[in-house]
């Protein structure tokens, strides 16, 4: 998959210095990257939001690991600023083509995936094809969904006709109620502004083809190859997510042998933003203890 960057925006993120956000075509798909971090190297890591998400929903977690690593989260086709075409690929193996031609695109040749939702699935099947790539991997509430049963939300979604009329019909004060009602740990900044994400319609269609599309025989397939390699791996869960049970925690066992898996108390789907008290120290350490390159005085 051909890709290139087309601008680099003279714009830094509020509250945050070194951020850049660029402009990158991905086959024929254009997507904003946040940059931060020093730029001297092919390592780095490589944040993947989820449904509904956007790159920079995991700035708070960029900030300190820039000191010490080239961070990049893109705003994945669908979601964000991405284009949201109806002619663009939502299924699994296609944002996994599309998150490695950006690798490529960015010549990265050392990456450190931190997941989070569907982030998960997209970039372990990336990795599963390209493990020689992959330094570590940091999953939270995520992972390959084994025996997993869709939650009522997507289970609407993938039912022809009737998700299409539940995605043109749910407002914006709908999708907040149920957002803080799945989610009571979650500030309700972040409540607003998660569900705000899924307010333009390119997503909601995104969201309908991607579910409708990944089977479980997709995720099946990435147990063997990721399991071969053993890769280092964090999986960070909340016991309380209403969408993608804790019990799938230690089930990241069969792709990751090795993994380490630490349960947030009280936490929900988002963990991360739930109790980044506990949740940062986890990836930061994990994320150090893997990075190669010198970190040119940089803390």
């Amino acid at each position: 998959m051909t890709a290139h960057l087309v601008a680099s925006l003279d714009r830094s993120e509020p509250g945050t210095s070194d951020f850049r956000t660029e402009q990158v075509v991905v086959g024929d798909v254009r997507i904003p990257v946040l940059r931060g971090g020093p730029r001297d190297s092919t390592e780095a890591v490589v944040f993947v939001h989820g449904n509904p998400g956007a790159g920079s929903d995991w700035l708070d977690l960029m900030r300190p690991a820039a000191r010490f690593a080239q961070v990049i989260a893109p705003d994945m086709p669908g979601f964000g600023g991405a284009e949201k075409r109806a002619d663009q690929d939502y299924t699994l193996p296609g944002y996994g083509k599309h998150l490695g031609g950006l690798i490529d695109a960015l010549g990265l040749t050392r990456v450190h995936i931190v997941a989070h939702d569907f982030g998960g699935p997209w970039s372990l099947t990336w990795a599963a094809a390209h493990p020689d790539l992959v330094a570590s991997v940091t999953l939270i509430n995520t992972g390959v969904m084994l025996d997993y049963t869709w939650h009522r939300v997507a289970r609407i979604w993938r039912i022809p006709m009737v998700g299409e009329i539940v995605q043109r019909f749910a407002s914006r004060r709908l999708l907040t109620a149920l957002l803080a009602h799945d989610n009571p740990g979650l500030h309700g900044d972040w409540v607003a502004r998660i569900a705000n994400h899924l307010r333009p319609w390119g997503t909601r269609r995104a969201v309908l083809r991607l579910y409708r599309s990944t089977t479980p025989t997709m995720m099946e397939a990435l147990v063997e190859p990721l399991r071969d390699r053993d890769l280092p791996c964090l999986v960070v869960w909340g016991p309380k997510d209403v969408y993608l049970p804790a019990i799938q925690a230690q089930r990241q066992r069969e792709p990751f042998p090795s993994a380490q898996i630490h349960v947030i108390p009280g936490a929900g789907h988002w963990s991360f933003l739930e109790r980044p008290d506990l949740v940062e120290p986890l990836v930061l350490g994990h994320l150090r203890a893997h990075h190669l390159t010198p970190r040119s005085g940089r803390e």
